[in-house]
C-alpha cells in the first residue's frame, strides 16, 4: 500500500456508544415520566390529552355524511357563530352519498347498522325536501 492510498478504518465501537447514549436517553425518559400514582396537577401542565375516537364503522360513516347534510340544511349552527347558510347542492350531494352507501351495501350491513342507515337517510330526505319547497 501507497502513501497516496488512503486506509479506511473500521470503527463498530460507535454503535455500541450510540446504542449506550440511547439506552440512558430512555431511561432518563422514564424517570421524568409522571407515575400513575402522581397527582393530576403535574400531568395537566403536559400536553393535552388527546380525544378518543370513536371506532371506525359503517356508524361513523352515517353520522358524518348526515351530519355534514344538515350543516348545508342549516339545521345545524355554523361553529364560527354565523348564521347557518342552506347550500341545498352539497346537502343533496351528502344526500346522495348517503344513498349510495344505502344502495351498494345491500345484504352486507347488520339490521341495526342497516335500520340506522334508513332512519337518517329518511330523516335528512324529509328536511331537504322541507328546505327545498
Amino acid at each position: 500500500m501507497t502513501d497516496q492510498e488512503k486506509k479506511i478504518i473500521a470503527d463498530d465501537d460507535w454503535k455500541q456508544q450510540a446504542q449506550k447514549e440511547k439506552e440512558k436517553l430512555v431511561k432518563e425518559d422514564v424517570k421524568k415520566a409522571p407515575s400513575p400514582e402522581a397527582p393530576e396537577e403535574t400531568t395537566a401542565s403536559a400536553q393535552p390529552a388527546q380525544p378518543t375516537l370513536p371506532p371506525a364503522d359503517i356508524s361513523a360513516l352515517v353520522n358524518m355524511l348526515a351530519v355534514q347534510a344538515m350543516y348545508y340544511l342549516g339545521a345545524l349552527p355554523d361553529p364560527s357563530g354565523k348564521k347557518a347558510e342552506v347550500n341545498l347542492d352539497l346537502a343533496k350531494y351528502h344526500v346522495d352519498l348517503l344513498s349510495v352507501m344505502d344502495e351498494k351495501t345491500k345484504g352486507n350491513l347488520s339490521e341495526e347498522e342497516n335500520t340506522m342507515l334508513s332512519m337518517a337517510l329518511h330523516e335528512i330526505r324529509m328536511l331537504y325536501v322541507q328546505k327545498a319547497s
